[in-house]
C-alpha cells in the first residue's frame, strides 16, 4: 500500500512516539511518506528514524501548508491518508475535498479536552478540530472508552477502528531491575506538566503519604506549561528534598529503571505511553480510571486504579505498594506480560494494516446496494434480545468484517455502544425505508416477534417491516426466530400472506414453531429447524465470572443454585419456589442467587419470592454482559429458570436446568434439547418442584455436553442460510 501521514509536527510526548514509531514500523512493508506542517524537533526525530519526511517551511501559512501537501500527494499518489491533530485534519479535509483520496484521523486525546487551560488555543484550535473532525471518513482511537466518546458524539460506530498504542519489547529484560537504593521508594510520573494531567493531586497525595512513611521520593520527568506552579506546590508542601523535578527524558527505560511505583493521576488519557513504558522496566502502575487506562490496568491485577479527585485512595496506594514489595513486583510482572503480549509494535502494525485494508475494501462498495439491516426487539434491555442481536451482528461480520449493519432499536444510542453498528429508531420509518434502499439483505432477527400473545400492535409491526422490507428490493430472512402462539383468526391469515409473499427463507429455534407454520400453511419460504442464535456466543472466563460475581458481593467459590424468574399472570404461587430455594440451602448447602435476566421487571418477580424465604440468599441487581450471564449461569450447580435465555445460557455453560413453562417455546426448547425436568408455571407445585431438583442434584448433568452440542449445530443452519441469501444476490 502507498500510505501518507499527515502530522502537525508540534507532537510531542505519546503522540509523538506514536506517529514515529507506527511510521517505522508500516514503511517496513509499504510505501510510507509522512508531512510535518512545522520544522523542528519532530521532523528531525522522524528523519533521524529513517522516515521519508516532507515539511512544510511556512506552518503559519495555511495556504503554503495545503500547497505543500497537494503537492506531496500528486506526486506519491497515496492509497489512504491519515492524520494526526488538529492542524493535520484540517490539511486533510483540505486535500481530501480536492482529491478525494480517503480520509483517516487518530484521535489520540478527548477533543473537547484539549488545550485544557488554554483558553485561546481551545477556542481557535479546538474548534477548528472539532469542524475537521466532522468530515472525516474513518476514525481511529487509541482505546475502546475514545471509541464511546466518538460514538456518543455522533460519529458512525462503523466507521471508528480502535488501535493500541505499541512499544518495542524485544529487548526488555526477563527479570525485575534492582533499583539503586532498598532503602527509599521512588515514585515516577513521566507526563507534560499541564493541568490535564492532574500533577498537584499527585503531589498531595504524596505529601499525605510521606508524613507517614519518609523513605518516599518522586521523580517527575517532563516539561510545560505547569512546571512553575507545581514547584511552588512542593515548596509550599515541604518537599523540596523528596521531588526531583528531572526535566524532558529522552530515556525512558532510564527513567523507569530507577522507579519502583510508576503513577498517573490524569484528568482524561487516551491510551498513554508511559504505562506502556514502565511497564517494559515492570514498575507497577498506580494510575486514575479514566480513558483507555483501564484496558491495560485491571485493579489488583496489573495495578491499582483510582478516581482522579479522590486523594485518600491515591495515598492509601502509595502507602499499600510502598510496604510490600512481593505486591509490586506481582503487580508489575503481570503489567509487563500483560503488555508484551498485547501491546506490542507488532500488533500495532498489524492492526493498522488491517483497517487500511478495510478501508480500501469498503471504497469499491460504493454506490452499490451492500450490508444488512436488523430488526427485532431490541433496545428494551432485555438480557435475551442483546444477546440475540450480540449473536445475529458477530454472525454477519463472519460472513463479511466490512458489511455495514443498521439496526431498529428502541434505544439507538444504546445499541450504537454496545454493539458497534449503525442504529435507528424503530418508529423512525423514514429512515427505516432509507437504509432498506442502501441494504442487500433484511433480517427479522430472533425471538418471538410473530406472535400476538402480548398484543396485535406488535405482530403488525413486525409483519409491516417484512412486507416493506421485501417492497425495497432487499433480500428477506427471518433469523433463528420463535413463531406464535397466534390467537386471534384474523391475524393467522394476515400473517401467513405477509410470510409466504415477502420472505425467502426461516431459520427456526424450536420444533413447535415449525408445526406453527404448517398449521397456518405458510410453505413458500424455505423453513429450516436450526437453534436460537446465541448459542454461539461465548463464555466469560473464571475470573470474568468471580469479578462478576464480586460485584454482588457474592462468594465465587460457594456452591449456588441461581433462579431465574419473571413476571407472569399466571404465575401466582411464589412461595412455591421460596419453598424450593429454603431446600436447596437447608438440604444441600447451595446458596440461592437471583438473577434478572431483564431489568427490573424480574428483580420485581425475584423480589416476590424473597419475601417467603427463611435461609441466606443474594439478589442480583445489575446489568450484566451476555458472556458473564453465560458464565455465572455455568457455574451454578443448577438453573431453575423460567426466561427462556436463562435456560439456553445455562445450557451453555453445561449447567442443568429445571423450567417453568410459561409459554410454549420454553417447553419445545426443553423437547428439542433431549428432554429434562419441565412444569407448567401455573399448575407446579412446591413439591414437585422440589422432587425435580433432588433428581437433577443425585443424577448430575451426563447430558450437557451433549444438549450444547445439539445446540452448536442447529446454529450452523442460521449463518449459512444468511450467507446463501447474500451469495445468491451478487
Amino acid at each position: 500500500m502507498r500510505i501518507m501521514h499527515f502530522a502537525g509536527g508540534g507532537d510531542i510526548g505519546g503522540a509523538k512516539t506514536h506517529i514515529i514509531s507506527l511510521g517505522c514500523e508500516l514503511a517496513k512493508g509499504n510505501d510510507f511518506h509522512l508531512i510535518s506542517f512545522r520544522p523542528g524537533e519532530f521532523a528531525e526525530e522522524a528523519k533521524e528514524a529513517g522516515l521519508q519526511v516532507i515539511v512544510a517551511e511556512k506552518p503559519w501559512s495555511i495556504p503554503d501548508c495545503l500547497r505543500v501537501a497537494l503537492q506531496a500527494v500528486d506526486q506519491f499518489k497515496p492509497d489512504v491518508i491519515h492524520c494526526h491533530g488538529a492542524k493535520a485534519n484540517l490539511m486533510g479535509v483540505l486535500v481530501k475535498k480536492r482529491r478525494g483520496i480517503p480520509l483517516i484521523t487518530t484521535v489520540h486525546s478527548y477533543p473537547r479536552k484539549d488545550y485544557m487551560g488554554m483558553p485561546l488555543k481551545q477556542l481557535v484550535f479546538g474548534n477548528i478540530n472539532l469542524w475537521a473532525l466532522k468530515h472525516m471518513d474513518y476514525y481511529m482511537a487509541v482505546a475502546g472508552q475514545m471509541s464511546n466518546y466518538l460514538i456518543e458524539n455522533g460519529v458512525d460506530p462503523q466507521r471508528i477502528f480502535t488501535l493500541y498504542n505499541g512499544l518495542d519489547f524485544s529487548a526488555s529484560q526477563l527479570q525485575p531491575i534492582k533499583r539503586d537504593d532498598p532503602d527509599r521508594v521512588v515514585l515516577g510520573i513521566a507526563a507534560r506538566l499541564t493541568a490535564i494531567k492532574n500533577i498537584p493531586t499527585l503531589l498531595e497525595a504524596f505529601a499525605r503519604a510521606r508524613a507517614i512513611d519518609p523513605r518516599l521520593y518522586l521523580r517527575i520527568a517532563g516539561t510545560g506549561e505547569e512546571e512553575q506552579s507545581l514547584r511552588e506546590q512542593v515548596k509550599d508542601l515541604g518537599l523540596q528534598d523528596a521531588v526531583e523535578f528531572a526535566g524532558w527524558i529522552t530515556d525512558m527505560p532510564g527513567f523507569f529503571a530507577g522507579v519502583d511505583i510508576n503513577v498517573l493521576p490524569s484528568f482524561s488519557e487516551g491510551f498513554p505511553y508511559s504505562l506502556l513504558e514502565g511497564a517494559y522496566d515492570r514498575c507497577p502502575a498506580i494510575a486514575s480510571a479514566v480513558g483507555g487506562i483501564p484496558e491495560i490496568i485491571d485493579h489488583n491485577e496489573t495495578g491499582l486504579l483510582f478516581e482522579p479527585h479522590d486523594v485518600s485512595t491515591l495515598t492509601a496506594h502509595i502507602l499499600l505498594l510502598a510496604r510490600d514489595p512481593q505486591l509490586r513486583r506481582r503487580l508489575g510482572d503481570n503489567l509487563w506480560q500483560r503488555a508484551r503480549r498485547d501491546f506490542s509494535l507488532e500488533k500495532m502494525r498489524e492492526t493498522q494494516e488491517q483497517v487500511y485494508a478495510s478501508v480500501l475494501r469498503r471504497r469499491e462498495h460504493r454506490g452499490k446496494r451492500w450490508g444488512a439491516v436488523i430488526c427485532g426487539a431490541y433496545g428494551r434491555g432485555n438480557a435475551g434480545d442483546d444477546a440475540i442481536l450480540q449473536a445475529i451482528t458477530s454472525q454477519m461480520r463472519e460472513i463479511d468484517p466490512d458489511m455495514p449493519l443498521t439496526v431498529v432499536s428502541r434505544n439507538p444510542k444504546d445499541t450504537r455502544l454496545k454493539n458497534r453498528t449503525g442504529a435507528i429508531y424503530t418508529f423512525d420509518l423514514f429512515s427505516f425505508w432509507h437504509r432498506l434502499r442502501r441494504s442487500r439483505l433484511f433480517i427479522n432477527g430472533g425471538g418471538s416477534l410473530i406472535q400476538d400473545v402480548t398484543s396485535s400492535r406488535s405482530l403488525y409491526y413486525y409483519l409491516f417491516t417484512l412486507w416493506m422490507a421485501r417492497r425495497s428490493g432487499c433480500r428477506v430472512l427471518m433469523y433463528g426466530c420463535g413463531i406464535g402462539p397466534i390467537k386471534r383468526r384474523f391475524n393467522q391469515k394476515l400473517a401467513a400472506r405477509i410470510l409466504n409473499r415477502n420472505v425467502e427463507v426461516i431459520t427456526l429455534r424450536d420444533s413447535n414453531s415449525r408445526r406453527v407454520l404448517a398449521e397456518m400453511q405458510v410453505d413458500k419460504p424455505r423453513v429450516i429447524l436450526a437453534a436460537d442464535p446465541t448459542v454461539n456466543l461465548v463464555r466469560s472466563g473464571r475470573i470474568g465470572v468471580a469479578s462478576s460475581f464480586a460485584r454482588e458481593s457474592i462468594p465465587a467459590d460457594a456452591p449456588k443454585v441461581a433462579f431465574c424468574i419473571r413476571s407472569w399472570p399466571s404465575f401466582i404461587h411464589p412461595e412455591y419456589l421460596a419453598a424450593a430455594a429454603d431446600h436447596v440451602y437447608n438440604s444441600y448447602g447451595f446458596l440461592p442467587v437471583f438473577i434478572p435476566i431483564e431489568l427490573p421487571r424480574d428483580v420485581e418477580a425475584a423480589s416476590r419470592v424473597i419475601q417467603s424465604m427463611h435461609v441466606p440468599y443474594h439478589a442480583c441487581t445489575q446489568r450484566y454482559n451476555v458472556d458473564e450471564l453465560i458464565g455465572m449461569l455455568g457455574s451454578m450447580k443448577l438453573v431453575v429458570g423460567m426466561r427462556l435465555h436463562s435456560l439456553i445460557f445455562a445450557t451453555l455453560g453445561r449447567a442443568p436446568v429445571v423450567a417453568l413453562s410459561y409459554d410454549v417455546k420454553v417447553s419445545s426448547f426443553i423437547r428439542d434439547i433431549g428432554g429434562g425436568h419441565c412444569m407448567p408455571v401455573d399448575s407446579f407445585t412446591a413439591e414437585e418442584l422440589i422432587a425435580a431438583i433432588d433428581d437433577v442434584v443425585a443424577a448430575g448433568c451426563p447430558r450437557a455436553g451433549e444438549a450444547r452440542e445439539c445446540l452448536l449445530h442447529g446454529e450452523e443452519c442460521n449463518i449459512a442460510a444468511a450467507r446463501g441469501l447474500l451469495e445468491d444476490d451478487r
